[in-house]
């Protein structure tokens, strides 16, 4: 491995993550890589020395919900390093993170081995590895460090990407119904948080948003009728509409309970008209939304409810606003 400069003061363990914007430019570059966009749950992982640990973006440890990935990583990876990935688990060739979200909230490392839920762990970017700082180094060298710093044997896969060729890649993963893409400049080193360097090419549209309330069921339906949501902006909070479609029996019934101990009597939307048999809650839980677009009055249209989010903090919900 080429030397590049040794490990700062903080050693391993987490790292914020580095984060791409949203565009809606479709562009084809010798400067840029494509990588496949995973519909998953991001994970840093690290080792000291000691147990590899797994991290989500905003810190929560996940070691106990994917037991058999900190296994991989202590049997085909080096004794120190840093690295960035997602966990994914698949709907035939797709990745799906309804199919992944019983395993997030698991604690119990047995229960989360015989879920029933094969997961993976896709590895594309190096951090540090050896005792040595990899993030300042160009994207496209980290990528090959990355590729030789672990055996990649399942559930370990090497994030792999194309050159250039960003359109036409981006065709194929909308006609074989993927996310999209993430475009990053080869160049580029890994800064942490959000960054122009890495661009979101999306064939989907959806959106984390924060759970503010509930409505209640309407005829033989379980639990709720619909969740309202938002979002934070700089003017503070905002009212993105209600979501009654993607639940299962299952959903409804857990999903109220853990509602119902949340509520509160004030809305955090002073003057907004909200229809009788509304429920206001202490904006806790995030939401992933699965959308046809968002409406000229800030509603989402045709929203579906896709999973819980616990690696998501809800104050940093925001909107996703595209690179023009």
């Amino acid at each position: 491995m080429a030397h590049i400069g040794p490990l700062g003061r903080t050693g391993a363990g987490w790292r914020e993550p580095m984060l791409a914007t949203l565009t809606d430019r479709r562009f084809s570059d010798e400067g840029w890589i494509f990588e496949r966009k995973l519909d998953g749950v991001r994970a840093i992982c690290s080792r000291n020395g000691d147990t590899p640990q797994l991290w989500s973006r905003n810190r929560k440890a996940l070691n106990d919900a994917f037991p058999e990935i900190v296994d991989a990583l202590a049997a085909h990876g080096g004794d120190r390093f840093v690295a960035d990935g997602e966990i994914v688990a698949f709907e035939g060739t797709r990745t799906s993170f309804s199919k992944l979200a019983p395993r997030i909230h698991l604690t119990d490392p047995v229960r989360a081995r015989e879920s029933g839920i094969q997961v993976f762990y896709y590895l594309f970017d190096l951090l540090h590895f050896d005792g040595s700082e990899a993030v300042s180094l160009p994207l496209r060298l980290r990528k090959q460090l990355l590729q030789d710093a672990f055996d990649y044997e399942d559930p370990l896969r090497f994030s792999s990407h194309h050159n250039t060729d960003g359109e036409q890649y981006f065709e194929y993963a909308c006609e074989n119904g993927w996310e999209g893409l993430i475009a990053k400049r080869a160049a580029s080193a890994y800064r942490h948080g959000r960054s122009a360097d890495w661009l979101k090419f999306k064939c989907v549209a959806d959106q984390e948003l924060v759970i503010v309330g509930y409505t209640d069921p309407q005829g033989a339906r379980e639990g709720f009728g619909a969740l309202l949501l938002g979002y934070y902006d700089d003017s503070g909070f905002r009212y993105a509409g209600k979501v009654g479609t993607g639940f299962d029996r299952k959903t409804l019934r857990e999903l109220h309970a853990a509602l119902v101990a949340r509520e509160v009597f004030q809305s955090p939307f002073p003057g907004l008209t909200i229809d009788p048999g509304t429920h206001w809650v202490r904006p806790e839980l995030v939401a992933q939304i699965g959308f046809a677009e968002w409406t000229t009055d800030g509603r989402l249209r045709h929203p579906r409810f896709v999973g819980l989010r616990t690696d998501k903090d809800p104050a940093q919900v925001r909107r996703e606003q595209q690179q023009q």
